[in-house]
């Protein structure tokens, strides 16, 4: 008789920090290894300064943040000092021994006097703000971090609880005044199925991706645009470059905007792509509000030529009480909240924890911002 094989002793630790990546990247493991990084990209990822093997002693000026969390921090890299500045004035007088800092720290008169600084860190996915600043994007040493991709799973949702409230009137039928009437009817708008139509995602980063997984998964055809023609992911039928969006938003049912703010981005939907998109379309904005044309789009929903329009960014923002786009009823609008989630906190702090760990060590840090393009 043969014998039995040999069960491996059970991991926990390993099955935890299995678990965790699983949920926190959306990724699987592969060849028996823990996939890296749960969180984050590698694209561009750059060495901020050596540390001789992790022994050079570095200085952090963190956000604010829970004292949990910034013992998480510490006990991520033991030869990185985490301080939270409890005013502007003591992040003025550290500045001359900090190494890295939150960007919500860095002011104008704190890059001046922060001579030692390679680390900033943006605690938003965009960086405009940041870049805007004298001596961020001028000082080649200054190595710009930000938070791309721990929004996604969170926004990706939203985008879908938004784009549901008008293809499936639910707006209508939770309406205050409503309330207690049984009516079928509805709002007399067509009542829209997902599932066959296309979607155009523009700007396939992390969040775009993660809209686009969704996408796919209602069983829509997903088109999308990116920066440049790497191979297409699986649940995405067809990738274009910025230069193909003219050709793509003709074929598009549904178009979701998740490119970041930049010249080239700003008032990108205006009255001529409008007027390129299919008949009928519904746009959903989660980018910046800047990246539409707000009178054109306005004229664009009061038309009909767009059945509607979900906006979680607004130019102006925050949207005036008195503005038109209030009193549109084919228009859903939050302000600002798409990302907020545990799992997006989650997230946030694991990623801080693996730049600050990665920056102890002098290993090549996550989510590197081009600077010159701005994102």
């Amino acid at each position: 008789m043969s014998q039995p094989l040999p069960v491996p002793k059970p991991d926990p630790l390993r099955a935890l920090a299995l678990l965790g990546a699983l949920i926190l990247g959306g990724c699987a493991a592969t060849s028996g290894s823990l996939p890296a990084p749960a969180v984050g990209s590698l694209e561009g990822a750059r060495v901020a300064t050596p540390t001789d093997d992790g022994t050079r002693q570095l200085l952090f000026l963190a956000g604010p943040m829970e004292p949990g969390e910034l013992a998480a921090l510490e006990a991520a890299a033991p030869n990185v000092r985490c301080v939270v500045p409890e005013s502007e004035e003591e992040a003025l007088r550290l500045a001359p021994e900090a190494h890295g800092a939150d960007g919500r720290i860095c002011s104008p008169e704190f890059l001046t006097a922060a001579e030692q600084l390679v680390w900033v860190q943006s605690p938003s996915a965009g960086v405009a703000w940041l870049l805007e600043r004298h001596g961020i994007r001028e000082r080649g040493e200054i190595v710009l971090t930000n938070m791309q991709g721990i929004h996604g799973p969170a926004i990706a949702e939203h985008v879908f609880g938004m784009l549901l409230t008008l293809t499936r009137d639910i707006g209508y039928h939770q309406h205050p005044d409503r309330r207690g009437a049984w009516e079928r009817e509805g709002s007399g708008r067509e009542v829209v199925a997902l599932s066959g139509r296309t979607m155009l995602v523009v700007g396939l980063g992390g969040i775009g991706s993660e809209v686009a997984r969704r996408a796919h998964g209602f069983d829509m055809t997903v088109l999308a645009t990116r920066r440049s023609r790497k191979e297409r992911p699986a649940f995405v039928d067809r990738v274009g470059t910025a230069e193909d969006l003219e050709v793509m938003l003709p074929l598009a049912d549904v178009v979701v905007l998740c490119v970041p703010l930049t010249e080239e981005t700003e008032g990108m939907i205006d009255a001529r792509t409008l007027g390129l998109m299919k008949p009928g379309a519904y746009l959903v904005n989660i980018a910046r509000g800047a990246v539409v044309d707000t009178d054109a789009l306005v004229g664009a929903l009061e038309s009909g030529r767009l059945a509607g329009a979900c906006l979680d960014v607004t130019d102006p923002e925050p949207l005036p009480p008195g503005h038109v786009l209030w009193s549109l009823d084919n228009v859903v609008i939050t302000p600002h909240v798409a990302s907020r989630a545990t799992l997006t906190n989650e997230r946030r702090a694991t990623l801080l924890e693996e730049n600050l760990r990665r920056f102890g060590a002098g290993e090549p840090l996550l989510n590197v911002v081009d600077k010159a393009a701005g994102y």
